[in-house]
């Protein structure tokens, strides 16, 4: 499901489209009257008075104007005959200078305490073998907090975000989903195992596959690395598994011992920001 809304349980309206669908994703309004078929309730807002507040602060810290694309009117630099509701190269720019400015207006309310900077993302993935060896996976997520709506990460996405093989395993992620949809690391780990690789060297992989391709300077910070985190969350068939991350990060594993919360073995050491 992608840019699914007013849904509570966007994990289970995706398990319908495999059950009673041939297709494998449903997305936007077409999306939300299928979950409606399914007897899923389709609610007006979900947001709770808390995140109301926060959607409110981080508006006033943008701009009131964030959400909806520059006027188009006046002199776009082209041919009288041309449209002239395309947009020119200077709107193009405030466009993307709004939604930088969002971004950064969001991480600074992280840094001061105002979110929880673990639910910046708000992305789950949970992967399991049960006793008769069947591999199974699940992610879901809100997006991205505040993003320019249509944007799809890569959770919705078959070989990104999340990636099942009942033969070899599993893996799936959270964090910036555009890392992880520029080289569908799901998949790659995946393969990886395929190959014979364990899952903590699969997704060391990955996360190098992820340093190789971030090369925008926007998104690197002092130390020429990702600005960012990505955190793997891997199982193989024969229920080994392992959390791999850019930067140190923590994940939840549960075994015949019990729960436990363990530190990802982390590519680099310090933090995204450093």
């Amino acid at each position: 499901m992608a840019a699914l809304e007013g849904v509570r349980t966007p994990s289970l309206v995706a398990q319908k489209v495999l059950e009673v669908t041939d297709h494998h994703l449903l997305v936007g309004k077409d999306a939300q009257r299928f979950a409606r078929m399914m007897g899923f309730t389709v609610e007006d807002d979900l947001n709770t008075p808390r995140s109301r507040e926060l959607w409110l602060e981080w508006k006033r810290r943008t701009d009131p104007a964030h959400y909806p694309l520059p006027t188009m009117s006046g002199s776009t630099g082209r041919d009288d005959d041309a449209d002239s509701d395309a947009p020119g190269e200077s709107d193009l720019r405030a466009y993307l200078d709004r939604a930088e400015a969002g971004w950064r207006a969001a991480l600074a309310m992280a840094e001061e305490g105002l979110i929880d900077p673990e639910h910046l993302y708000g992305t789950i993935n949970c992967n399991a073998v049960n006793s008769a060896g069947h591999i199974c996976g699940v992610t879901t997520t809100s997006g991205l907090a505040w993003k320019i709506p249509g944007r799809v990460g890569d959770s919705p996405i078959l070989g990104a975000g999340l990636y099942v093989d009942g033969d070899v395993g599993a893996a799936g992620s959270t964090g910036r989903g555009e890392a992880n949809l520029f080289g569908l690391c799901s998949f790659l780990i995946v393969e990886e195992m395929r190959r014979g690789k364990s899952p903590k060297d699969a997704g060391i992989e990955a996360c190098r596959r992820i340093q190789r391709n971030t090369v925008e300077p926007r998104l690197l910070n002092s130390r020429r690395l990702p600005n960012f985190n990505v955190n793997f969350y891997i199982v193989n068939a024969r229920g080994e598994y392992a959390g791999v991350s850019l930067y140190p990060s923590r994940y939840a594993v549960c075994t015949d011992a019990g729960p436990r919360i363990l530190d990802t073995e982390a590519l680099f050491e310090g933090r995204p920001t450093d």
